[in-house]
């Protein structure tokens, strides 16, 4: 009775914000120029849950996943493609219809925010030669597996936060390998602005860099990866900070 997997979305203007609340819980939302910014942070005591649902209208058949809790969530930067998340989801159970329980869902616009559109800063100074980065976030789920006559999980419960990843970078300063080898945390930045009302940064106020290998592999460029790790900053106390920015009123 195992009712978990992976979902792969678009990291988008709008929607996105409702992945963000499921990992981070409610945000705080204050008023900006045009629109609104919604601040979510990680260390939340309690998670909401949601319910997702599959539909294959031609068959029919809707699988009503209900109990759904994220537990991580791994976002690759590059030059190219289409910028989404990859989200791994608990569920506690599915229940099969010949309907949707939604009626007739409507279709939410996506405006996706762009791969070009991507920084990475570190100390709020822009991070120069990256070529590639990723991250990842996690609640470190348990599953609560109690005895109970249906065979589900009673819940899925949060853990210690994590957030790891790695940058790829041209090696032609050591700039990155200096502060790996001062063994001081540094704050990095993983976002996509389009304009001062619409955009979506992530903060991890305390990084940690590893002394990253430099192989010469031929006559091209050289490359340095940094496989970083975060911690829990003593100032503000959170390991993950997402700032959205958009014209949704609440989430």
């Amino acid at each position: 009775m195992n009712n978990d997997g992976d979902a792969v979305v678009p990291i988008d203007l709008r929607n996105f914000g409702n992945w963000l609340k499921l990992f981070m819980g409610q945000p705080v939302t204050t008023a900006i120029t045009d629109g609104q910014q919604h601040v979510f942070s990680s260390g939340a005591t309690s998670l909401p849950s949601m319910t997702i649902e599959v539909g294959n209208p031609e068959v029919p058949s809707y699988g009503q996943n209900f109990g759904v809790r994220g537990n991580t969530m791994r976002v690759q930067m590059q030059r190219s493609g289409l910028l989404t998340a990859t989200l791994g989801l608990i569920g506690q159970g599915e229940n099969k219809l010949t309907a949707s329980a939604a009626g007739t869902p409507a279709e939410a616009p996506i405006e996706r925010f762009s791969p070009f559109q991507g920084a990475i800063t570190r100390g709020g100074t822009p991070l120069a030669s990256v070529e590639s980065a990723d991250f990842t976030y996690s609640n470190s789920l348990e599953k609560v597996e109690t005895i109970r006559p249906d065979g589900r999980i009673e819940d899925a419960d949060p853990g210690m936060v994590m957030m790891s990843g790695s940058i790829t970078v041209r090696f032609r300063d050591t700039a990155l390998l200096d502060q790996a080898t001062a063994g001081d945390p540094t704050a990095l930045s993983f976002g996509w602005v389009t304009d001062a009302d619409r955009s979506l940064v992530f903060e991890v106020p305390a990084v940690y860099l590893p002394r990253a290998k430099t192989p010469v592999e031929g006559p091209n460029g050289i490359r340095a990866t940094f496989n970083w790790q975060a911690a829990k900053d003593s100032v503000s106390g959170k390991t993950v900070i997402a700032t959205l920015r958009n014209n949704v009123p609440s989430y």
